[in-house]
């Protein structure tokens, strides 16, 4: 009968414990919510309060055939892709080669990556300015080179979570033993399994490119980030009402990622599937 009772109160005592946990995320959450949210509802109150105090959405509408729009949100989307292209193009061999060939070096290189957070975009900007061909400083894709750099961090981050979460050296091995080369290797082994991780670090670099202000302005190029500062002293609204829907498209993105990646992971628990 102690023991009974002993066993209940322990019982007890633990549903309680979890319903404090339970309260406190639900608390947690909620701040976080309305930390978040009344900004965003403000901003969009803002941008769609018309000059006699009614609301319209029009605002939106209009917004692509603004001035200027067109030009800088094109040259945006220009310099994401090329940006996307080189920065995967040298973090994912490094990535690869640090994780399979170079274990012991991986925090340093970790430390290494996290420079460009580190230092200031002004003087990075200004630095780039100096030393940069006369030739690539009249073209905007100098800002694709300098942008690469400040995605650094967060491209090396999202594959490194990648190759940690599958096991690199036994897939490489595996290959190798069936005849496959490093091309083969890479292009029909590590990527296919590395698709959650290159789709992060394309979505963190182009949400970096589209907002990107400092480097561009000090470039002398009219960014989408750069036209939104610009159009602000004209038109307040229609530039809270496009930051609304540059940072509603990010969200989506990186929805878009997490469901992809949830996909994936049930598909790999199913069993019968390949």
């Amino acid at each position: 009968m102690v023991a009974v009772t002993g066993t209940g109160t322990a019982r007890t005592g633990a549903l309680a414990a979890s319903a404090r946990r339970s309260w406190g995320r639900w608390v947690v959450l909620l701040a976080a919510g309305v930390y978040f949210l009344v900004p965003l509802y403000a901003a969009l109150r803002f941008a769609v309060q018309t000059p006699t105090g009614g609301i319209s959405l029009g605002v939106f509408g209009g917004i692509p055939a603004q001035q200027g729009f067109a030009d800088a949100f094109g040259l945006s989307i220009n310099l994401a892709l090329v940006t996307t292209l080189i920065t995967l193009a040298l973090m994912v061999p490094t990535a690869i080669y640090v994780h399979l060939r170079l274990p012991q070096v991986q925090r340093l290189f970790e430390g290494i990556t996290i420079l460009p957070i580190v230092i200031p975009p002004v003087v990075l900007i200004v630095g780039v300015l100096q030393v940069a061909p006369a030739a690539l400083k009249g073209t905007p894709y100098l800002l694709a080179l300098e942008y690469a750099v400040l995605a650094m961090p967060f491209a090396y981050r999202s594959l490194a979570s990648g190759l940690q979460a599958m096991n690199l050296k036994t897939l490489v091995e595996a290959s190798r033993s069936l005849g496959g080369g490093w091309f083969t290797t890479a292009f029909r082994v590590l990527l296919p399994n590395l698709r959650s991780a290159l789709l992060a670090a394309t979505i963190l670099t182009v949400a970096l490119v589209l907002g990107e202000y400092t480097m561009a302005s000090l470039d002398q190029y009219e960014t989408f980030p750069v036209w939104v500062v610009v159009f602000d002293q004209e038109n307040a609204h229609v530039s809270v009402a496009v930051s609304l829907l540059a940072l509603i498209g990010t969200w989506l993105l990186l929805i878009l990622i997490s469901l992809i990646d949830t996909r994936r992971g049930h598909r790999a628990s199913t069993p019968g599937e390949s």
